[in-house]
């Protein structure tokens, strides 16, 4: 079968000898015969599927009278211009997925190499990707990521595999213990006392309790568009979870991480076939959870008078910041989003 690109064409050596036996009247049949091959075998060779070996050609030179030579000849001929044509068609289909991805910005934080040219894009986006093409990209099976997304679009989803292949190549940077989730149920209070303390105090200590229990911690910067808080998925032999400091408020970190612990204590990552409303919303009841059990969060919004006053001590407390008080008192509606801002810290975690 004839294949084309814009620039190449590739005719494989079946379609001399079609040619060959409509001159000679001779059906595909006999001719299967006459060359001691299968009608099937010889059909896949007329049409390109199979590759015309010396021997078929030497035996092509015994029924036709056409040199072997000729036959190796076009055969290498036909498969030299089979791998530009697909070259050709996958790079013009290439060509348009990197105009989803936000190359112009993983150029500027050096995940990639700043270029204007789409065909180099390409060839940068596959090494970083390390895929032959980026139609693969989007395989789940390459891809199985859990993810707290706040907005879902084309955009954002390609923005997503970005970021979390840049998060996949710093992990591997990273050592790690075997994965223990049963270590990491007896970690959570821990890591929740780590609200009170200040970045360069807690990061340290948080990244080492995950990589004893088999996941590498990764901060990367937003990407815009993406929506994203963080992302979780396993790669080999470790979990990796991504996050970033979108927003900058420690209720929002905060609430991150815990949701992304959610999917790992809760069996969501690494699911092919991605996840359900429902899995997102469990893992939001485990951060919600984690950080303020709702016992404790209804006994507050019963007991107390909503004010500046009771929300720190409240927290004080309980033993945690104040900012994700007022985050949880704003997301579930007992005050308005511009309400006591000034108790939410906002962080600055080196990428």
């Amino acid at each position: 079968m004839v294949v084309k690109s814009r620039t190449f064409i590739a005719t494989p050596p079946g379609e001399t000898i079609k040619e060959q036996l409509v001159d000679r009247g001779i059906s595909q049949k006999e001719f299967a015969r006459r060359m001691n091959m299968s009608e099937k075998h010889m059909s896949k060779l007329i049409n390109g599927e199979v590759i015309l070996t010396p021997d078929v050609a030497v035996r092509l030179e015994m029924v036709l009278g056409i040199p072997a030579y000729v036959w190796n000849n076009l055969e290498s001929i036909y498969r030299e211009k089979l791998i530009k044509v697909n070259d050709e068609n996958q790079m013009d289909a290439d060509k348009e997925i990197i105009k989803k991805l936000p190359y112009n910005e993983m150029s500027k934080l050096d995940w990639v190499p700043e270029t204007r040219k789409p065909s180099e894009r390409v060839i940068n986006l596959r090494k970083f990707f390390e895929v032959v093409n980026l139609e693969l990209i989007t395989d789940k099976q390459l891809s199985p990521v859990a993810c707290r997304q706040l907005s879902k679009t084309e955009k954002s989803d390609y923005a997503l595999l970005a970021w979390a292949q840049q998060a996949k190549l710093e992990a591997r940077k990273i050592e790690t213990s075997s994965i223990n989730l049963k270590a990491l149920k007896k970690d959570i209070p821990d890591i929740r006392k780590m609200t009170m303390e200040n970045p360069e105090d807690f990061s340290p200590k948080l990244m080492s309790i995950l990589s004893n229990c088999g996941i590498a911690l990764v901060f990367l910067p937003h990407l815009d568009g993406s929506f994203l808080h963080g992302a979780t998925f396993k790669d080999g032999k470790k979990i990796v979870m991504g996050l970033t400091v979108r927003g900058k408020y420690a209720d929002k970190f905060w609430f991150s991480l815990f949701h992304e612990l959610g999917h790992i204590l809760l069996g969501h990552i690494n699911h092919v076939d991605g996840l359900t409303d429902e899995d997102e919303q469990a893992a939001d009841d485990f951060a919600s959870n984690s950080l303020i059990d709702n016992e404790s969060f209804e006994n507050y919004v019963k007991n107390y008078k909503i004010n500046k006053d009771t929300i720190i001590n409240f927290s004080k407390d309980y033993g945690i910041d104040s900012g994700i008080l007022v985050g949880r008192l704003q997301k579930d509606g007992y005050i308005p989003y511009n309400r006591y801002n000034s108790l939410k810290k906002k962080y600055i975690i080196d990428d």
